[in-house]
């Protein structure tokens, strides 16, 4: 659930201001590479860890797909903290997976990676169809990301598990009034969309080079 400890609040000029969910996103946007433009684990994880208090305002139906998210970023965390200097990059913590031969393996960090990204690229894309198309309702923007996004790569369990879900989602007013808080979340999402899929492409060819990226559920 987001409350008033998921909204900012910084002082400026002596003025108390809100932003929006998605400022501590943008935040971290802005240390996600390092100088030669490699993905940092730490601050890439970061920000996909902001996004969750977005997901838990979808509704309960959708708390399935936070706590596969969830589960994504700790199990890449977790390895990322058991040699931090050596899994600084996202890139290295896949090397050694591919290494060892165990980047496969259903419980591996690629995989991880692999389905955290592509709930990313869902994220992006409702964010883009909240910000291009004002006049679509909440079932439309989800709807139209699962199929943009999601769809490809899952089975028939899954999707029927989506089609119910989405019925389930908030009014749009009401979603954009929660993630919002008192900041222009418009502004905000224009900004994360053309900021992220950068970041996700980068990992997306990075799974590609170890023969991942087309995998299936």
């Amino acid at each position: 659930m987001i409350t008033d400890d998921n909204c900012t609040n910084v002082d400026t000029d002596s003025t108390r201001m809100k932003y929006s969910v998605l400022s501590t996103a943008l935040e971290g946007l802005e240390r996600v590479r390092s100088e030669e433009g490699k993905i940092l684990t730490k601050p890439f994880l970061d920000v996909c860890k902001s996004l969750l208090p977005i997901l838990d305002s979808l509704g309960g139906a959708f708390s399935f797909v936070k706590s596969n998210i969830g589960g994504n970023i700790s199990k890449l965390e977790s390895k990322y903290q058991s040699n931090p200097s050596e899994y600084e990059f996202l890139s290295s913590l896949i090397q050694k997976e591919v290494e060892a031969k165990t980047e496969k393996v259903p419980s591996s960090c690629t995989n991880g990676l692999l389905w955290l990204s592509r709930s990313m690229d869902y994220t992006v894309q409702l964010f883009r169809n909240l910000n291009e198309h004002q006049d679509w309702t909440m079932q439309h923007a989800c709807s139209d990301s699962y199929n943009k996004t999601f769809r490809r790569w899952h089975g028939l369990l899954a999707s029927s598990g989506f089609a119910i879900a989405v019925k389930l989602v908030p009014e749009r007013k009401r979603f954009m009034e929660i993630i919002g808080c008192s900041g222009d979340v418009e502004s905000d999402m224009e900004k994360f969309c053309a900021s992220f899929p950068s970041v996700l492409a980068e990992n997306h060819k990075l799974l590609a080079s170890v023969g991942m990226d087309h995998l299936k559920a």
